[in-house]
């Protein structure tokens, strides 16, 4: 299982890399594993805004649906369609191009909340 150090992680199993005020936004490898074979994923290609702890999207397995979480607050800046087609890069490349979405941040303090890798690997019990 792939665990990227420079990422901060939430406690639903998405991850946020930070450059700048902009962050993307993905599911971890720990998640799509436990998800399966992702076959679908709904994120409204309008989005323009998302909030911390509100749903933006869910994500499809064959067995399962399971709701996407925003781990920070901020404007939407691109919603990665790609995934759309290819939903099975999710499994393949999480934390590659199988990101969700790019957010600018509303406040860089928010990152403060999130969990380094090693707390995420604590979180589910690696």
């Amino acid at each position: 299982m792939n665990f990227p150090d420079g990422l901060k992680y939430t406690d639903d199993h998405e991850w946020v890399k930070v450059e700048g005020n902009i962050g993307t936004i993905g599911v971890t490898d720990h998640a799509q594993s436990e998800l399966g074979d992702v076959v679908y994923v709904d994120i409204d290609e309008d989005l323009a805004e998302i909030e911390k702890g509100n749903d933006f999207g869910t994500i499809e397995a064959v067995k399962t649906v399971a709701d996407l979480y925003a781990p920070l607050t901020g404007k939407v800046i691109e919603v990665n369609t790609a995934i759309n087609d290819n939903p099975e890069v999710v499994n393949s490349d999480p934390y590659g191009k199988g990101w969700m979405i790019k957010v600018e941040l509303s406040g860089l303090s928010q990152l403060d909340e999130l969990m380094d890798v090693d707390a995420y690997k604590a979180h589910i019990g690696q």
